[in-house]
């Protein structure tokens, strides 16, 4: 079996239950009530679970949508704070097996970029992850590019994760199985990474890294359209150094948690690079086993599966092998 690191795995710390609470209107009760157990455990059943799938290494971030969801910055800001300082505890109960990604409070951007500072270089954090927009406002917006400039300084990889919208779209209506996980997330999500493509983000942050999981929300899927249609879109003044697709192959770099299927991770191969697609399970969401036996036994080759399984990862993140 392929030795295997892992970054999207989540915990959750006992102050931020009650914003975890307001996901239960997007996944069935019974999965809600067992959620809280597993991600609060940093103990035997995680590492019993990383073990039997030769995942040696596993980078954790806050369960969301954590302080994205919080009215007040101040109270934000400090239990972003108090999340990093929670989890940089626990990872030193047993360092080689776990790193952390920040939990940040985007309400405020030069907080949010010397938090993440603080957890990258005293800490020792890998980058951070964001649980989607922040009262209404997504990661292109000038006010956050303060905090791009520092993440880029860093070196430190964003990582988008789903969240709800700011509003509810009708086109959501009478379909609560539509509204979560099995598709407005990833809608979301996406259309979070195509702002910041499309917006010249990556224009005035070349070195800057995003990283989206879930195989990319479906963008691989659509680079040549993003890049036929964007020569005839209504844009205005806007105008971008390269291509779209040529940023996702620069920029961005995609995990395969939660998709556990050949097709998509044949064309994220294709159409972003061998070295820009990485192991993920999205625990305790999904399970362990059947995310390991997937890139056990996806077509590829064996050197291609390495890549995916740790190399990339020892690279983007800097990890001994």
């Amino acid at each position: 079996m392929t030795r295997k690191i892992a970054l999207e795995e989540h915990f959750m710390a006992p102050q931020f239950i009650t914003y975890f609470k307001s996901t239960a209107v997007n996944i069935s009760a019974d999965l809600f009530d067992k959620a809280v157990g597993a991600l609060s455990d940093f103990g035997e059943r995680r590492i019993a679970a990383m073990h039997h799938n030769e995942i040696s290494h596993a980078i954790l971030s806050l369960s969301g949508p954590g302080v994205q969801i919080e009215k007040e910055t101040r109270t934000a800001v400090r239990l972003a704070r108090e999340c990093n300082d929670f989890l940089a505890e626990r990872i030193q109960l047993n360092p080689k097996r776990y790193g952390g990604f920040a939990h940040l409070a985007l309400q405020d951007a030069n907080e949010a970029a010397a938090e993440l500072e603080r957890c990258v270089r005293d800490l020792g954090f890998h980058g951070a992850m964001i649980n989607g927009q922040t009262g209404g406002l997504y990661l292109d917006d000038p006010s956050y590019f303060a905090f791009w400039e520092r993440a880029e300084a860093l070196n430190a990889p964003i990582y988008i994760h789903p969240g709800n919208p700011v509003d509810k779209p009708a086109m959501y209506d009478g379909h609560p199985e539509l509204w979560g996980p099995v598709w407005s997330w990833g809608v979301e999500t996406a259309s979070h990474a195509l702002r910041l493509v499309f917006s010249g983000l990556f224009d005035r942050f070349p070195k800057a890294t995003l990283i989206l999981g879930h195989m990319g929300e479906a963008l691989p899927f659509q680079l040549w359209r993003f890049d036929s249609r964007w020569e005839i879109s209504n844009r205005g003044a806007m105008r971008l150094a390269l291509s779209p697709s040529e940023y996702f192959r620069r920029n961005v770099v995609v995990t395969t948690s939660g998709v556990c299927s050949p097709e998509p991770l044949l064309c994220a191969l294709q159409a972003l690079g061998h070295e820009r697609v990485l192991f993920s399970v999205d625990y305790p969401f999904e399970r362990s086993d059947i995310a390991a036996k997937f890139i056990e036994t996806a077509p590829i080759p064996d050197d291609v599966r390495r890549l995916i399984c740790h190399k990339n990862a020892e690279s983007l993140f800097n990890l001994g092998g």
